[in-house]
């Protein structure tokens, strides 16, 4: 089939970035604005994002604040254990080196698709690695420098917080200055590379947590949307349908453009497994209107308007079509079941 559909990461990938650009003199509002996202991701770190779209985002932050290293900088603001279910789930382990393993072994399933890590010995040091197979490049070198610091932030909880590797690979030019990067990092900075690397002491690997982090496990995770696996591209599909939730209605367009491909290779997809754009975006409203309802607080025109309705009256026969009962109805229903 064309087109690949883009990978996905959670929101929660994107850190303090919120306040890390107003203490720089930016507007994420201005920013989410021109790149066509919803503001609800920084309210909801669970939410899945295509990463092509969070490569955007980094780019457009570089250039409202007008920072060439924004990624990095944000980099060393960020906390692993911060990264949602996964990265409490990663920090919990009892070594560095079971930590690692656990990142590489969740990342797909937990946090990012389109993403490997890899973990190289070379005598005595560790050269640890992040690469986006994802095919877009603006943006990319500013999530691949935030990926370096969340690896790094990884290493301090068990390495201690003034920590810093011995030398921070980038896959920058060879010819790009160093100069401010190795500000940034603290530490020294190779460019040129095939893959953003960092190398660290190899006897680290089996240190204890130097600031240990409360315990968690992948079922905790259960409250958050699954990350759709690399592939599954009616996973990836609905999964943005639910982040164009948050802007109204969901467009078909809009959602093409969110996956780097077009409305007529979307539609493609969907009819390889049997489906339409306007039943995926039904199922997805019916999801959401049920899970509303059950919760007994906001009124029905609300949530009307919420799931993108123009007034109660539409939403209530959509309504009646899925559940066969009256949204009401089934409020009190779930109330009495509840």
């Amino acid at each position: 089939m064309a087109a690949r559909i883009s990978g996905v990461t959670r929101a929660s990938s994107l850190g303090p970035i919120s306040e890390f650009m107003e203490r720089h003199g930016g507007s994420i509002a201005r920013v989410l604005r021109d790149v066509d996202l919803p503001f609800a991701l920084l309210e909801q770190p669970e939410i899945i994002v295509p990463l092509r779209e969070q490569f955007r985002l980094l780019e457009r932050a570089a250039r409202e604040t007008g920072d060439a290293y924004f990624g990095a900088r944000l980099g060393q603001a960020v906390s692993s254990p911060g990264l949602s279910a996964y990265g409490a789930w990663v920090c919990s382990a009892d070594t560095l080196r079971n930590a690692m393993k656990r990142a590489e072994a969740g990342l797909a399933t937990m946090l990012q698709t389109s993403t490997n890590l890899y973990v190289a010995r070379e005598a005595g040091a560790i050269r640890w690695s992040i690469e986006f197979v994802e095919p877009e490049t603006d943006g990319r070198h500013h999530n691949e420098l935030l990926g370096v610091g969340y690896m790094m932030d990884l290493v301090r909880v068990y390495a201690g917080s003034k920590w810093r590797p011995d030398v921070v690979m980038t896959a920058l030019p060879s010819g790009e200055p160093r100069g401010e990067l190795e500000r940034i990092f603290s530490t020294n900075v190779s460019n040129g590379h095939a893959m953003s690397s960092i190398v660290f002491d190899a006897a680290l690997l089996d240190r204890g947590a130097f600031r240990p982090v409360p315990g968690s496990t992948p079922e905790n995770a259960a409250h958050e949307p699954p990350v759709p696996e690399n592939g599954d591209t009616l996973a990836a599909l609905a999964a943005v349908t639910e982040l164009a939730l948050h802007e109204g209605y969901p467009r078909i367009d809009w959602v093409a453009a969110k996956l780097g491909t077009t409305r007529r290779t979307l539609q493609r997809h969907l009819s390889a497994h049997g489906k339409t754009f306007n039943g995926l975006v039904e199922e997805t409203l019916f999801r959401h209107a049920r899970t509303l309802l059950a919760e007994d607080i906001l009124p029905v025109t609300e949530i009307a308007f919420r799931l993108g309705y123009a007034d109660a009256a539409h939403f209530t026969r959509a309504f009646r079509r899925w559940a066969g009962v009256a949204p009401s109805v089934y409020r009190e229903t779930a109330a009495g079941a509840a």
